[in-house]
């Protein structure tokens, strides 16, 4: 059996029993990476060295002793390359220090193993806008695993990793989730550290774990969460056990359904599997109750001035000179920062780097990003009253199952509105999580989103579990 098929709780039953050592799982990964990874392209780069060393004096008593985790490239992790998939990074840049959820990671007993490939700094739906490689979905070479943090969930759904940390911007963790089939949770914004992520937009980020297990991703949330002095954004709450709620049942809930995210553009098949599942929920006793989050139809539009926006003012600090790759033989400053930017930005991030410094200019900021906060704050109320009658929403994670590799490339806005059924959880700052529901005709897998209120985190992986046990 390969070991990084199975789950954390699973592998921690047996690492405790002491039927299996940590050096195992990493000689089955390794031997997974050999077999499987050549086509599927989910890693950047590994160090078995670096993680044997670890696993020899891991403490096995601590919560996640012994468990690999692999990591998406755009998170610091000490003495190993952060890429973030960007020709700007490759070859130039070593993390000189651990951002706040390895330092988490590795005093819970995790080993930090491998860099997964994503989209070039998490700009992206596909993986496809990686500078450096293609990742494809394991149920089918010739479709996408989604984005950014495709290589975060392919390499869990391929089982060559246990269990992996992905971010969330805009559906980056969710929408993976479900293309390949796996869990993925997007927690509240302020719930988990950003410190030491490579910042994309800094009011919608957040970084969440990919697994194989509703309880795996608990696990990991209760690991990775918690105030940290070095991210001001980071709230000063106390961190439940994630896993207490787990096995409550949904009887007596209220789950809402919006009509808003059941358009007419949804693929009938995908439509077919998130109203079975919910039909599931409904028999094991939850309330269904029919909902209106109105603003929805403008999400898409403020979420693609936000982000970019914010883009603009983050990655204004590669310029060659303080980070990143630097171009030579530019003729002056101005020639140094044009050149080296043209070079190691990709495509869409020169666009939306370009989309967003617009929005901010000099006469426009008023009409652009000032008047879509305003419409953030819309869709951040049209929820919070949602939630005075409901306990949990349930949605569509995609209007579709994963597409071919390059089916939208010509066409950037449809690649865009396929995320119009998570990028309002971003900009409401609350917890999602996509729960493999089914498959669609062709065999690919099809995700439910499970939606809470902010820091709600408990009732929707109980749902979650509640769906996972009854499939």
């Amino acid at each position: 059996m390969n070991l990084a098929s199975l789950s954390i709780t699973e592998l921690r039953k047996q690492l405790t029993a002491g039927e299996i050592t940590p050096l195992q799982i990493i000689d089955d990964i390794e031997k997974a990476i050999l077999a499987s990874d050549s086509e599927i392209n989910a890693y950047l780069s590994y160090n078995f060295e670096k993680a044997r060393e670890m696993a020899v004096s891991v403490d096995l008593s601590l919560p996640l002793g012994g468990i690999p985790i692999g990591i998406k490239d755009n998170i610091n992790t000490l003495g190993e390359p952060c890429t973030c998939a960007s020709q700007f990074l490759v070859d130039s840049y070593v993390s000189p220090y651990d951002a706040t959820v390895i330092s988490k990671l590795k005093a819970a007993g995790a080993i930090p193993l491998g860099r997964m490939n994503m989209d070039e700094f998490a700009m992206g739906s596909t993986t496809g806008n990686s500078s450096i490689q293609r990742t494809n979905n394991p149920h089918d070479l010739e479709r996408v695993p989604g984005g950014s943090s495709g290589g975060s969930a392919a390499a869990v759904a391929a089982n060559s990793a246990v269990a992996t940390l992905g971010t969330d911007t805009g559906g980056s963790i969710r929408q993976p989730a479900s293309h390949c089939g796996i869990v993925g949770l997007k927690p509240s914004y302020g719930r988990v550290s950003r410190y030491g992520l490579v910042a994309f937009a800094s009011s919608l980020d957040q970084i969440g774990p990919c697994t194989k297990t509703v309880a795996d991703a608990a696990l990991l949330l209760n690991v990775i969460s918690g105030p940290d002095e070095m991210d001001s954004t980071s709230l000063e709450v106390d961190t439940p056990d994630f896993t207490a709620n787990l096995n409550l049942g949904v009887a007596g809930l209220k789950l809402g359904i919006p009509k808003e995210y059941f358009t007419e553009g949804m693929d009938p098949a995908v439509r077919e599997v998130v109203n079975l599942a919910i039909d599931k929920l409904k028999a094991a006793g939850a309330e269904i109750i029919d909902i209106s989050l109105p603003h929805t139809e403008y999400a898409v539009a403020t979420y693609y001035i936000i982000a970019p926006a914010e883009a603009s003012s983050n990655l204004s600090r590669f310029d060659g000179i303080r980070y990143g790759n630097r171009a030579v033989e530019s003729g002056n400053l101005i020639d140094l920062y044009k050149d080296s930017r043209s070079a190691g930005f990709g495509s869409e991030v020169k666009r939306r780097i370009i989309l967003g410094t617009y929005a901010l200019s000099s006469g426009y900021d008023h009409q652009y990003y000032n008047k879509a906060q305003k419409v953030r704050t819309l869709i951040r109320q049209d929820f919070t009253t949602a939630f005075e009658r409901v306990d949990a929403i349930l949605t569509p994670v995609c209007p579709h199952a994963a597409p071919k590799h390059g089916e939208n490339s010509d066409d950037p806005l449809k690649e865009y509105l396929a995320d119009i059924c998570t990028i309002a959880a971003n900009l409401a700052g609350i917890p999602g999580i996509s729960v493999p529901a089914g498959k669609d005709k062709s065999g690919m897998p099809v995700g439910l989103q499970i939606l809470g209120p902010h820091l709600g985190e408990q009732v929707i992986m109980q749902v979650a579990q509640e769906l996972e046990s009854i499939l």
